[in-house]
């Protein structure tokens, strides 16, 4: 006779179980004050009076890691994504001046292993703490059918929150302003779609070194963190002066920067000021991808800018520097008609 059970089926609940155990103290590690309750309710419970806020505003954002997962599935390797899925949230976040508050994480299988599972929840947990939010809850959804063997996808959602009269909306911005930039970690959690092409055109092996950092393999070097800048982006806001921020993504500079801008202003950028990481030449020379569609479509070593007002640019490059950033100056803002708008200079380089 047929077996028709769930696990026949595919889907294993017990597995299931198993991880919710495994990652409850991971959970546990990231909690903060606001935080009421723990896992395995069917909701968090967060007291924003309890947090320290008096009369909040809350922000909220969403993503994924995006197609980095099938580099991290290529290389058999679960413990980094975790961290990038808590960076694409809570780095849109704190450009707004939010602190992030809690977060929450959707894990889609198409077979739960619960070890590997717990990886990635270990990375989401990482990336909690540095972000200082409270992983609250989640989803693990093993959906045999709807996912190839060995595929997963990962999905975040986080919540911030902000004192009334400090959100920053860019309005403030006033040309002349400095243009303090960031310095990334890699490429972050966008372009893989093009860097898998590149590797697949090359027919380079993952397991085999970078060629642009042989003391790594290149899955190692692709894999890289997001960087997490919400600790030092609220310092930098504390010391005061800072007129908006752009978390650079996805349109790379000339698309997230003008976000963030009023009408009537551009900014000028010489990206000869900052260094550019190995990994971004590498996909400009062996990978032949132009300049143009190189900076719309990765960050090319900067992961935040701030926009600055000109007397407290050192006040605030020393707060981002005792926080542990790469600060770079990156031009200013002028005035020019028509929408926000971004000039890059020094491209052929």
């Amino acid at each position: 006779m047929t077996e028709r059970t769930y696990r026949a089926a595919g889907v294993d609940i017990d597995a299931g179980n198993s991880l919710v155990e495994a990652i409850k103290p991971l959970a546990k590690s990231t909690t903060r004050k606001g935080v009421s309750g723990g896992l395995g309710g069917f909701g968090a419970v967060f007291d924003l009076k309890a947090a320290g806020f008096q009369d909040p505003l809350l922000i909220s954002c969403t993503d994924g890691v995006g197609t980095k997962l099938k580099v991290a599935i290529a290389a058999d390797r679960y413990d980094t994504v975790g961290i990038d899925l808590v960076a694409m949230c809570v780095n849109d976040l704190v450009v707004q001046g939010a602190e992030p508050l809690f977060f929450l994480d959707y894990y889609a299988v198409g077979k739960l292993d619960p070890a590997k599972g717990r990886d990635i929840v270990a990375g989401i947990a990482e990336g909690c703490r540095q972000a200082g939010c409270a992983l609250v809850g989640g989803e693990t959804a093993e959906m045999p059918g709807l996912y190839a063997e060995g595929d997963y996808d990962l999905a975040g959602f986080s919540v911030g929150a902000v004192e009334r009269g400090d959100l920053i909306d860019g309005s403030g911005a006033r040309p002349g302003d400095i243009l303090l930039g960031l310095g990334s970690s890699g490429l972050h959690s966008n372009g893989f779609s093009l860097v898998r092409k590149v590797v697949a055109d090359l027919g380079l092996d993952y397991a085999a070194p970078a060629p642009f950092d042989p003391s790594q393999s290149l899955a190692e070097a692709l894999l890289e963190p997001t960087r997490i800048y919400v600790k030092s982006c609220l310092a930098a806001i504390r010391a005061g002066g800072v007129r908006s921020l752009a978390h650079i993504t996805g349109g790379g500079l000339p698309e997230n920067l003008p976000r963030v801008l009023p009408e009537g202003l551009s900014a000028r950028i010489d990206v000869t000021t900052w260094p550019r990481a190995a990994v971004f030449d590498w996909l400009a020379e062996a990978g032949e991808v132009p300049a143009d569609d190189l900076y719309r479509t990765f960050n090319a070593g900067i992961g935040m800018v701030l926009v600055v007002a000109p007397e407290a640019e050192a006040a605030v490059s020393e707060a981002l520097r005792g926080a542990g950033e790469e600060v770079y100056l990156l031009g200013r803002l002028e005035e020019r008609a028509g929408p926000a708008s971004v000039r890059l200079e020094g491209l052929a380089r």
